[in-house]
């Protein structure tokens, strides 16, 4: 495995507690959500954030609503965490901790 390969597993790893922690602090429709989670570099792809979406939808972490905006255009699809969505996340984070700091521990030189 190329380190781009490996680089792009650990990102679908990471997608589905990237988008929960984005919506836990705002809700947010699709362009705006990629644009929140992809500031400091690429995380998710456009092509992998609505499949995603749809499949937390489905299983009841997140709600979605159309919203037409107020000055005309085109209706946006907005996202929210679900109460199962918010509690997902609190077990995540906390697995997410722990992870992260024996990674950390291992790599480290």
């Amino acid at each position: 495995m190329d380190v781009e390969s490996w680089q792009s597993q650990l990102r679908k790893g990471a997608a589905e507690l990237v988008v929960l922690a984005a919506l836990d602090r705002q809700r947010a429709y699709g362009l705006q959500l990629l644009a929140t989670i992809n500031a400091g570099g690429e995380l998710v792809t456009e092509g992998g954030l609505y499949p995603l979406l749809a499949r937390l939808e489905k299983a009841g972490r997140i709600a979605a609503e159309w919203v037409l905006p107020e000055a005309g255009g085109n209706p946006r699809k907005y996202y929210v965490l679900t109460d199962e969505g918010r509690q997902l996340l609190a077990a995540m984070r906390g697995r997410w901790a722990a992870f992260r700091q024996t990674i950390d521990q291992l790599v480290e030189e």
